[in-house]
Formats: structure tokens, C-alpha cells, sequence
């Protein structure tokens, strides 16, 4: 080990602690040694515990029994039936954006971005998930989270029709496409944990359809099993190496295995590991004032859907968690309202997005994110927040109820992440500074957000793919992608593997003031250790009676290094038109700027980069 990779080792123990550096190195030999194929073997034997008819009639304690069960009003939109109409035709929704085709005799393991085809004989632990030949391999994991089965299932249940058999079709299908710890499909607990959540709304769904036969039952119930298995015995590698949406996701997956699938027998040893680890993780992930662990909008929702869905079964059986997960809920769900749009239900597309909506239960669009917040508070306070909602899930009562929410204007500080919002009425403002406790995703400190009418008229440029060109990556991971400012072509941070930075960016100061006419936040942050240091401190002042901005970039030390402030801008529409300029003398250039409102897709938008010394004064103002 050359010095330098000395010293990056011990840089990465120090911001993600010795556990995470031990337990990387011994599932490195767990690997070579092949012991994750005798924890999870091939053919292994087959499980069945109950009969189907057992099953129909045992008590149940899912979101509800049956489809009879269900009497929420009917709404027959047609843009529900267009969807489902695609979906049985044989196209898939990837990423809640793109429509592909993949027709009615899809094989399971194709990447449709590549057509690159995986292994299906190979152990999940073989399977390589970044070889830039098979391309992102959330392309082949999309369908295989059966999300699309919900929106059959909320079809059939407003326009009164039955695709039970499509739906039986489907899920039997991938259990003979996909055998157990085979293939790209057994790779990712997550994905494996996902896929169990929407088996369970469908089967009880379609609980009493004939295409449900005894045969299919004892299939599935063996997959639930060993995907369960699964899980129990991988969930270290989320809970140390990743611990983010995938640890929440995963140990929720085995807290409601003892409620949904009581039939298996070591589904109450698996809960009981899995309560005690998903009560940490909450309160581990979900900062003091309501941030995420992952800096990400997108994956806060994700976070918001998992409560929604953990919330309301808990309770439901009766088997309510810990005081503190409301505590964190609530204050989780406060976080994210602030940054809603009132003209769309739209937040920023800041941090990590992956077009992730676990559960589609409304026809609200993608980036809506409204209905999502809108079960969450019915679940903790008993009122709706606004007239968009899910299906199926958030019509309970929770155990302990909170005092109603509501978007605040002016200021709101979340100093414990490092989130900063000013909202006035027809515009929303939003800078980051803070220092990161847990692993960042984007080099992104001191960001600015504009929206003005619902517009994101400076915004972030998004995420893109996570398995992509290196050019594209860096763009969108690094701080090139953000408004913030950039030396030479340096990020913030130093990069590391695939989701690792070094060197994480810290805010040293933060000030925030409000007089008669004007906002006024100051944040300063170290960042560039790679370089030496640099220390960047942004001030910005935001008018009240008219919609303008004022943005001082202040750097030192700046030594023979070029500084240069980026802005990534949306286009002009009708009602909103933007103009940027600066009052000192710096030189301006267009910038190559892509932006990436859905995963997997980008496109050019405006973008302005000013070079400059040692300090800058920019002026936004909207006619």
C-alpha cells in the first residue's frame, strides 16, 4: 500500500469509522472464501407452512384483508387506466418517467439501457453490479420490484375489474425466471425486501381470485421465505457498509415478517432483530431537527412512504413501536414539508435521486410529492394536509397524535444538517451549509435553490445514473453540477469508490438575520483539502418586496488557483424571466450544463459561470 492510499484509508476509517473499514474487509473474505454461498445456498430446500386455504381464513393484520374490505371512494381517472392499460400490454414505467417496452415474455435478468443479459446460474454474490458492460443494473432490478402490480391493483379497484390472472401470471413468472440466490435479482436486500412489500399488497388484494391456486401459494410462500432469509442474514452489510433507505427499508422488512407471515416459523425471531435494529436506525437517520441522513429529497420521501407503511400495519396488529419513532416521524415529516411548493406539491431535486416511489398509490405526478406527506400526517395528527392522497394505506388512527403541521413563511433554520429556507409569497429560496456527520452524496455545500410561482428557475442539476460514463458522474455528483463555486476543476471533496468522498466539506460559520426589508444569511465553509484548504464564505441577501438576490463569494486563501461561481438555471417561461449579472469584474462564459429531473435522463439548460479573484457580488432578479 503506496502512502497515499495509507493516508486515504485512514481518512476514510475517520469519517466512516473503524466498524465500517473492518466489516468491508471481512466481507471481502467472506467473498473469496465463498461463505456467502453456505449462508445463502443454491437450490436450497423448499418451504411450505401452511395451506392456501389456511391462509385465506387466518386473521389478518396487512393494511387490509381483502379487496371486499376496501369501501375508500372510487375515482375512475384516466390517467390511472392509461397507465394500466401500457402495463398489461407489456410496457414498464422505469423510474416513474421513461416507458419501455419489454413485452408480455420479458426474461427477468435483460438490461433494456444495454440489453446486456446476466447470468441467471451465477450466485447473487458473483454477480458484478458496476461492470460498465451490463450498464446500471437498476435497469433489471425496476421491474422486479413489482411496483407497477400496485397501480393494476388500484385499477382494478376504481374501474371494478379483475387482471388477477396477469398479476398471478407475473409473480409466478419471476419464480421460475429468477431461482432462489440466483441471478442479478438476489443481489440487493433491498430490492429483495421491496419486492416482498408489493407481494403483500397484492396478494391480499387478490387473496380470494381463482388464478391464486394451491400450487402458486406453496411457490410464493417458499420465495417469501428465503427472500426473508435473505435479508435476516445479510442485513449487516446495509446496517454497517451502506446505512441509509436500504438498512430502513430492510428492517422494517423483518419487523413485519412475524405480523404479515406469522405462518413462518422463525419470522418471530427474525422481527424481533429486525424491531430493535429498524427503532436504531430511525433514530440513528433521522436527525434531531428532521433531516436525512442522505441529504437527498427524494430519498427522504422514501423514508416518509416506509413510516406510512410501517406505521399503519404496526398499529393495525396492535404491536405499536417506540415513542420515539413517532417523535422522529413527526419531525422527519415537518423537515420536508418546508421546501413544498404550494403551486405543485414540487421540492427541490437536491441530493441523490433515483426515481424511487416504493409505493405509487395516487395519480399525483412524480415529483409531487403531496400525497406522500399527506399520509403521514393523517397516520400522526388525524387531519389531511392537502386534497391529494394515497390509496389503501394512512386511513388508521395512530397511537399517539400530534399537534397539525403547515408551511411556514419567512424563515425556517435547520442548523443540526445545515438547511437554510426563506419563503415569501410567490418565491422559496433554499442554501445548504452545514457539516456533514455521515457520508455525503453530492459535493454540494452552499448550494442555492430558486423557485419563483413553482418554478425552480436556479436549481440543482439532479443525479442522473449512478452507473454511467466517469465524465457524467463527476458532473453530477460533483460540485460542477451545483450553484455554488468550483476551484479550477477541483469538487469540494476529494473522490473516492463509486458513493465515497474524502475529505468531507464542514461549515465553520453560519449567521441568518431578518430586518424590515431583507433576508440575510452568511455561511463559511473549509472545503478542498486536496489542495490545501480553501475557505469559501457565501453571503446572501434576498429582498423582500421585490424578487431579487444578491450572492458575495468570498475565498482565501486563493493562491495561483482559479475560482469560478456556477449557476445552473432553468429556461424562461411566460411568467418567469431571469437575469443574472455580476457588479464586479469577472469574466462570464456559458457553462455546459445538463439537468436531470428523472433518473436516467438528462437535458441541456442554461448555465453561466463567472470567474473571478478573490471575491465576487452576483444579482439575480426576476422580471
Amino acid at each position: 500500500m503506496s502512502l497515499n492510499s495509507f493516508k486515504l484509508t485512514c481518512q476514510l476509517a475517520k469519517n466512516m469509522g473503524s466498524k465500517y473499514v473492518l466489516y468491508r474487509a471481512w466481507l471481502a473474505v467472506q467473498k473469496k472464501a465463498k461463505l456467502l454461498k453456505v449462508q445463502h445456498p443454491l437450490q436450497p430446500s423448499s418451504k411450505y407452512f401452511i395451506s392456501l386455504d389456511q391462509w385465506r381464513t387466518a386473521p389478518v393484520h396487512f393494511l387490509f384483508e381483502n379487496r371486499k374490505a376496501l369501501h375508500f371512494p372510487k375515482y375512475q381517472n384516466p390517467i390511472l387506466k392509461e397507465k394500466a392499460v401500457r402495463i398489461l400490454k407489456g410496457e414498464i414505467q422505469f423510474f416513474s418517467n421513461e416507458w419501455k417496452m419489454l413485452g408480455l415474455d420479458y426474461n427477468w435478468i435483460s438490461n433494456p439501457d444495454t440489453d446486456y443479459e446476466y447470468n441467471v446460474e451465477q450466485h447473487w454474490s458473483e454477480v458484478d453490479d458496476f461492470n460498465p458492460a451490463s450498464g446500471d443494473i437498476k435497469y433489471v432490478w425496476e421491474k422486479s420490484r413489482f411496483t407497477y402490480l400496485l397501480t393494476i391493483m388500484r385499477y382494478d379497484y376504481h374501474f371494478d375489474e379483475d387482471h388477477s390472472e396477469f398479476v398471478f401470471k407475473e409473480i409466478e413468472d419471476w419464480i421460475q425466471s429468477n431461482p432462489i440466490n440466483q441471478g442479478p435479482n438476489w443481489k440487493c436486500s433491498q430490492e429483495i425486501s421491496l419486492r416482498t412489500f408489493n407481494w403483500w399488497f397484492v396478494l391480499h388484494f387478490y387473496k380470494d381470485a381463482p388464478f391464486l391456486t394451491e400450487e402458486l401459494w406453496d411457490k410464493i410462500q417458499n420465495v417469501l421465505y428465503w427472500q426473508l432469509h435473505h435479508v435476516y442474514h445479510h442485513i449487516h452489510f446495509s446496517r454497517i457498509a451502506v446505512r441509509n433507505n436500504h438498512a430502513l427499508t430492510e428492517t422494517l422488512a423483518l419487523t413485519l415478517a412475524e405480523i404479515v407471515c406469522p405462518f413462518i416459523p422463525e419470522s418471530k425471531q427474525w422481527s424481533r432483530v429486525g424491531r430493535n435494529y429498524f427503532e436504531q436506525e430511525i433514530d440513528y437517520q433521522i436527525y434531531t431537527d428532521g433531516a436525512f441522513i442522505q441529504h437527498s429529497m427524494n430519498y427522504h420521501r422514501v423514508l416518509i412512504q416506509l413510516l406510512s407503511f410501517g406505521l399503519s400495519i404496526a398499529q393495525k396488529a396492535q404491536k405499536p413501536f417506540s415513542k420515539k419513532v413517532y417523535d422522529k416521524a413527526y419531525v422527519s415529516l415537518n423537515f420536508l414539508l418546508q421546501f413544498v411548493q404550494k403551486e405543485n406539491g414540487h421540492l427541490p431535486n437536491y441530493g441523490a435521486n433515483d426515481g424511487a416511489w416504493f409505493f405509487p398509490l395516487s395519480d399525483s405526478e412524480y415529483r409531487d410529492y403531496r400525497p406522500q406527506l399527506n399520509t403521514l400526517h393523517k397516520i400522526l395528527t388525524g387531519i389531511p394536509l392537502f386534497k391529494e392522497q394515497e390509496d389503501f394505506i394512512g386511513n388508521g388512527t395512530c397511537l399517539y397524535l400530534f399537534k397539525p403541521l403547515k408551511i411556514q413563511m419567512g424563515v425556517v433554520s435547520f442548523p443540526y444538517s445545515g438547511y437554510y429556507v426563506f419563503r415569501k409569497p410567490d418565491s422559496f429560496t433554499f442554501i445548504k451549509c452545514g457539516s456533514y456527520r455521515d457520508r455525503p452524496s453530492h459535493a454540494d455545500n452552499l448550494h442555492i435553490d430558486l423557485w419563483v410561482k413553482g418554478v425552480n428557475v436556479v436549481r440543482d442539476s439532479g443525479s442522473y445514473k449512478y452507473n454511467t460514463d466517469e465524465q457524467s458522474f463527476k458532473y453530477f455528483f460533483g460540485s460542477s453540477s451545483h450553484n455554488t463555486v468550483v476551484i479550477d476543476n477541483y469538487d469540494q471533496m476529494l473522490k473516492g469508490g463509486r458513493f465515497i468522498w474524502y475529505y468531507w466539506s464542514k461549515a465553520t460559520e453560519v449567521y441568518v438575520n431578518e430586518d424590515e426589508d431583507e433576508y440575510i444569511f452568511e455561511g463559511t465553509i473549509k472545503a478542498f483539502q486536496q489542495i490545501g484548504g480553501i475557505v469559501h464564505k457565501r453571503k446572501l441577501t434576498i429582498y423582500k418586496n421585490q424578487e431579487l438576490w444578491e450572492v458575495e463569494d468570498f475565498i482565501s486563501p486563493k493562491g495561483a488557483h482559479k475560482s469560478y461561481q456556477l449557476w445552473h438555471c432553468a429556461p424562461d417561461t411566460d411568467s418567469v424571466k431571469m437575469n443574472i449579472s455580476t457588479t464586479t469584474n469577472a469574466n462570464a462564459v456559458c457553462l455546459d450544463s445538463y439537468y436531470s429531473s428523472y433518473y436516467g435522463n438528462k437535458v441541456f439548460q442554461k448555465g453561466l459561470s463567472f470567474e473571478f479573484k478573490n471575491r465576487i457580488k452576483t444579482v439575480i432578479r426576476i422580471q
